[in-house]
């Protein structure tokens, strides 16, 4: 049931951010589920490894590459799914912002 929960909340966080960052678009409330589990898994996997490589560079930049890393993976998702789309990188660098934001307030009230 918890799983269920998580997967709803990312959807609505996406679907929320998607609304609040111009250059950003979502299909539908299906699309944003579909972005947000892919956006979690490729942030898991993928940005996970690149984090780890580039370890040097987010020390220095007191963790803001990590941003960096999520917009990548923002338009990794971008390339992969159709119902989701991205204007270019400074869209998705604020949409990772956004919607890291809005999964830190939607934890609060877990």
């Amino acid at each position: 049931m918890r799983i269920l929960v998580e997967i709803l909340l990312t959807g609505i966080a996406v679907a929320l951010a998607a609304f609040l960052v111009p250059g950003v678009h979502v299909g539908g409330f299906l699309d944003a589920i579909i972005a947000g589990l892919l956006i979690a898994l490729a942030n898991a996997t993928i940005g996970a490894v690149l984090r780890l490589f580039t370890l040097p560079i987010t020390i220095l930049s007191l963790g803001l590459f990590s941003f960096v890393i999520s917009a990548l993976m923002v338009l990794l998702v971008d390339a992969f799914m159709k119902g989701f789309e991205t204007s270019g990188f400074l869209s998705a660098l604020i949409f990772a912002a956004v919607l890291s934001v809005i999964k830190m307030i939607f934890g609060f009230f877990k």
